[in-house]
């Protein structure tokens, strides 16, 4: 049997196995539409907020206005009493939900006239954090604006100037440029590094349900030396995941808005070993299944882990040391560092070179690993078929 005849076979025992087929083609399709899907509108604007409205002025209500016309909020209701906002908050009325409140207090307008000011209470609904952190950015940023127009009102009454008014009130200007990310939304920030997650897990799981269906029993497989059978499944799941690289590296990354800065020689560089490595890892861990439903299991339970240990989600600072080392085992941690630095900070091949260097390692490590899995079933398989020998 030649190289490229076991390789059609392990092909054919991929496409042809539902598990495995659902999990590859499917859950790639499936999980490139569902993951970016509930953050195709980036930044939550116009959130609804109840206005509770203890004052009923003319400067309360000019207030109300001025929240109106914040672009992060949509006063949808003024209400008399915080437990009536509270209720709408809890249910939606009239067809609309409101997720946060504001609070003006009783002689608001007479505190602020008499000079002793006034306390604005805010609230939101905490169970979304990025609906509550547009409600709370956006009424802290009214009321600061608002305050600031009043105090700029008292000194123009009192004889200022209006341009020494300004320069009083903000002397400083601040012109805020994100570095990276410039539309601060979710899909160019998570998304990227996400998609190459489920690269690394769905590769996992089709490995693993594939090795645990197979090496128990005889087969094509079992036909062939470990090293051939290594080379030629590794270069199989490689030519599918190839195709599914360039989809969401390539396609995914441009529909979804992602940064594209690497060039696509840097880019297959960087993917090379990953796949590589990633077939690897799941060949040689596919020797500890023999149970086909195992891998699945494992592999989705560890993925958000994986997540957080990649250090592209939350600070690595506030993870604990022990699994940021373990997460380094898996390749798609330094291949999501490497392809985040080139593709979002516009990092050279030069700075992500050691994260190209730490897969290749991990292909050198994991290659003899996978090689003696393979080799130690086709050993048990071997002495189970062998009638015992009398001494």
């Amino acid at each position: 049997m030649n190289w490229w005849t076991l390789v059609w076979l392990d092909l054919k025992a991929i496409v042809s196995d539902k598990a495995i087929a659902i999990t590859l083609f499917g859950g790639v399709l499936f999980y490139s539409v569902l993951y970016p899907l509930p953050y195709l509108h980036e930044v939550p604007t116009r959130q609804a907020i109840v206005v509770v409205d203890l004052d009923r002025s003319s400067l309360s209500r000019e207030l109300i206005r001025h929240a109106n016309a914040s672009p992060k909020l949509e006063v949808v209701g003024t209400v008399g009493a915080i437990p009536d906002a509270q209720a709408w908050i809890a249910l939606p009325r009239d067809g609309i939900q409101a997720h946060g409140l504001l609070v003006i207090p009783e002689h608001f307008s007479r505190d602020i006239k008499l000079g002793k000011g006034a306390t604005l209470a805010i609230g939101g609904d905490a169970s979304y954090f990025l609906v509550y952190s547009a409600i709370a950015e956006g009424l802290v940023d009214v009321g600061m604006d608002f305050a600031t127009e009043l105090k700029w009102q008292a000194l123009t009454s009192r004889g200022s100037n209006p341009v020494a008014a300004d320069m009083q009130l903000n002397p400083l200007d601040i012109n805020s440029v994100p570095a990276f990310n410039l539309s601060l939304g979710y899909t160019p920030y998570v998304v990227p590094g996400l998609f190459l997650l489920i690269l690394q897990q769905t590769l996992l799981v089709g490995t693993g349900i594939l090795g645990a269906g197979q090496w128990r029993q005889r087969g094509y497989w079992s036909q062939v030396s470990p090293l051939m059978l290594l080379g030629c499944r590794v270069l199989a799941f490689m030519l599918i995941y190839g195709i599914f690289s360039a989809y969401y590296v390539g396609w995914c990354y441009y529909w979804y808005g992602a940064n594209l800065m690497a060039s696509m020689t840097e880019i297959g560089l960087l993917m090379l070993p990953f796949l590589l490595a990633t077939s690897l890892v799941g060949v040689a861990l596919s020797a500890l299944f023999t149970r086909r439903e195992l891998p699945t299991q494992i592999y989705l339970l560890s993925s958000m882990p994986i997540l957080f240990a990649s250090g592209f989600v939350w600070p690595l600072a506030l993870i604990p040391q022990t699994l940021v080392w373990l997460s380094q085992v898996f390749p798609v941690t330094p291949v999501i560092m490497g392809m985040l630095e080139m593709n979002q900070m516009g990092a050279s091949w030069q700075q992500i070179l050691p994260y190209w260097l730490h897969l290749w390692l991990l292909v050198a490590i994991f290659a003899p690993l996978a090689w003696w899995g393979i080799r130690h079933h086709r050993v048990m398989l071997d002495n189970t078929a062998s009638p015992d020998r009398e001494p």
